[in-house]
């Protein structure tokens, strides 16, 4: 058995020849220490990441959970008025509690927990305030049990106020002579927009966005499998965008590893460059937060231009979130899934590996 810290040794050192490698074979290649994974340190001995006006601490595995919950893949992340932090995770299978919504304030402290019925299938996590409430929107995915894959308000503590199902309205999505579906539809995420249209991304489906009026009553679907303008595959996430002009949908168009800017009609706009595997967003002051589920997390200003690329992982990152924890390089993201900023800009980030895990990002300026 190779001893971590060899076995770490071994994996920066194999970093390092990759990136000589994809330099193009320079003669003198100038390394930053973050590039050779010798991240900063605080004071606190953690470490850095990001520079400038844009420089944060690394806290790996925030949160106490309490010994009868145990992390799934942690999907999706946000923050509450109260400033309570909500991770959506699909449960680990040695945990002895199934529930999915797993909720801390914000020093990390267990709160509570609800979600039973989306263990296994959860995934994307929405919240939105209307008028003096608000709610969670949930996107819930599975493979085998058609009838799992669902969009659900919630209250907070997890009451529900109303459910979408298979979009059988849509020209797009085919049923049998019984009403079973027969075309692949497993939501991943959603947007709202500000007269309460609500925009689902059927992401680890057929790469549709399916267009619903407040009440839930079907308008329109837009998108499709495909590489050109208006066309999609993985929309793994979707927000409203109010930095412009006009609020527009921005959707993150993962497999064709970009972002793409649509009309609230569905009409495309442009595409953006930038980003690695793009999984969601939030928004914040103007800038934009992507969580890159190929290993880092990006923040780009109000034109779309990267501002910094944090965190940046090991490129084999499907095989390392396979790894016990002791095997993670510390500072380096392995798969961002899901990223919110909180009400003082800190970030934190939810991502995609079996046993969970939930970094905050402090910011320092």
């Amino acid at each position: 058995m190779i001893p971590q810290n060899k076995k770490r040794t071994e994996f920066l050192i194999s970093s390092r020849r990759q990136f000589i490698k994809s330099a193009g074979g320079a003669a003198v290649v100038t390394l930053s220490p973050q590039l050779l994974g010798m991240t900063r340190k605080s004071g606190g001995g953690r470490p850095l990441v990001g520079s400038g006006e844009h420089q944060f601490e690394v806290i790996h595995d925030w949160g106490k959970l309490p010994k009868h919950i145990r992390y799934g893949n942690t999907h999706g992340i946000c923050e509450d008025s109260q400033e309570n932090i909500y991770v959506h995770h699909s449960v680990h299978s040695s945990s002895d509690v199934p529930d999915s919504l797993v909720i801390f304030d914000s020093e990390g402290r267990f709160v509570g927990s609800w979600g039973k019925e989306y263990q296994g299938s959860a995934h994307g996590l929405h919240l939105q305030r209307e008028g003096s409430e608000e709610f969670l929107y949930l996107s819930a995915r599975d493979y085998k049990d058609l009838d799992r894959n669902i969009v659900v308000k919630t209250t907070l503590k997890g009451e529900v106020v109303f459910s979408l199902g298979y979009p059988k309205e849509s020209e797009h999505y085919k049923q049998d002579a019984e009403g079973r579906p027969l075309t692949k539809y497993h939501p991943t995420n959603l947007a709202i927009a500000p007269n309460g249209d609500i925009y689902v991304a059927d992401g680890y489906g057929s790469s549709y966005i399916n267009q619903y009026d407040r009440e839930g009553r079907f308008i329109r679907s837009f998108g499709g499998e495909g590489t050109g303008p208006g066309q999609l595959s993985g929309p793994h996430g979707i927000t409203l965008d109010t930095r412009g002009e006009a609020p527009l949908l921005l959707v993150a168009d993962r497999t064709n590893n970009r972002l793409q800017y649509f009309t609230l009609e569905g009409k495309h706009v442009r595409f953006v460059a930038g980003v690695n595997l793009p999984c969601h967003f939030d928004e914040r002051n103007g800038i934009l937060l992507i969580p890159d589920l190929a290993a880092r997390v990006t923040l780009m200003d109000r034109n779309d231009r990267v501002l910094s690329h944090l965190g940046e992982g090991p490129a084999d990152f499907r095989e390392v979130r396979k790894e016990p924890r002791s095997a993670f390089p510390m500072g380096k993201f392995i798969s961002p899934h899901d990223a919110c900023f909180d009400h003082e800009g800190n970030i934190f980030v939810a991502e995609w590996i079996p046993i969970g895990r939930v970094t905050k990002l402090r910011r320092l300026s």
